[in-house]
């Protein structure tokens, strides 16, 4: 599959309708003005916690977009993966995909300082849909009107976290998962631009980087240089668990990199055609 290079105006403009459309994926009635009345002060309330967290940590804004992310994508946007166990059911929150997500903290902030200003009004699944708008636009990305009046979900279940895709699904097996949530390969394209911030751990590229296959140890998708340089960073056996790469050479910045790196051969994640 030969992905075209994204022009920055029509990739931001893309990440903004399908922000929106995961947005949408709940069955409330969605509006802009939802809070206008009950509580106007809502959004800024966020994107003061927002911002605080940011400062203080730079891996705020990937670690927020990734929480959205795997909320929306398991019963639509609606915080399930907030939800903690209890002895009797293990949460979404502590499902395998989810234990590398982090920065609730920055959900719970907003969140009580709301039930303060406006007890009882504004959901958790529109904390973290605005939450996620503005790690987007604090990182350079777009601004734009978010949707709300989400209810909060009542439902986590770990074992349905089996569903969010795998850093080691090739693109056919993508393309599977995101059409089970009603998305095409146009918004999976889309989407996958998130990772334009963050980093990822060895475990989630090892596989193509050591003992590829019976015919080659690294991935020949893969530029031979960037390749041999992630196998120093990712040894095996490999003691530090920390060890990883930022997911382009712009991590910090919401902007169309990941797409440049996916063109030479330099994304971590799999992104190879099966036929």
């Amino acid at each position: 599959m030969a992905l075209l290079p994204y022009s920055k105006c029509s990739f931001l403009f893309s990440v903004i309708f399908l922000f929106l459309t995961l947005s949408s994926m709940s069955e409330a009635e969605l509006d802009a003005h939802y809070y206008d009345k009950t509580c106007p002060q809502a959004e800024k309330i966020i994107s003061d916690a927002v911002h605080r967290a940011s400062t203080f940590d730079p891996k705020v804004p990937a670690r927020i977009l990734r929480m959205f992310f795997h909320d929306c994508f398991i019963r639509g946007c609606d915080a399930s993966i907030l939800l903690d166990s209890t002895p009797k059911n293990l949460a979404e929150k502590d499902g395998p995909p989810n234990l590398s997500v982090h920065a609730f903290y920055v959900i719970d902030e907003a969140k009580a300082k709301l039930e303060k200003a406006c007890p009882h009004t504004v959901s958790c699944a529109d904390i973290i849909a605005i939450a996620a708008r503005d790690v987007v636009a604090l990182s350079g990305g777009p601004y734009w009107n978010v949707l709300k009046g989400r209810k909060d979900g009542r439902v986590s279940k770990a074992s349905e976290t089996v569903n969010l895709p795998a850093p080691t699904l090739n693109v056919n097996q993508l393309i599977q998962s995101f059409a089970k949530r009603g998305l095409g390969v146009k918004d999976m394209v889309t989407l996958s631009g998130g990772h334009t911030l963050g980093f990822s751990h060895c475990s989630s590229f090892q596989a193509r980087i050591q003992n590829f296959s019976l015919l080659h140890d690294i991935d020949p998708s893969l530029n031979t240089e960037f390749a041999l340089d992630l196998k120093k960073k990712c040894p095996k056996p490999n003691t530090n668990f920390s060890a990883g790469q930022f997911l382009d050479s712009t991590a910090s910045v919401f902007d169309n990199d990941y797409y440049r790196q996916l063109l030479v051969g330099k994304v971590r994640l799999n992104c190879k055609v099966v036929n």
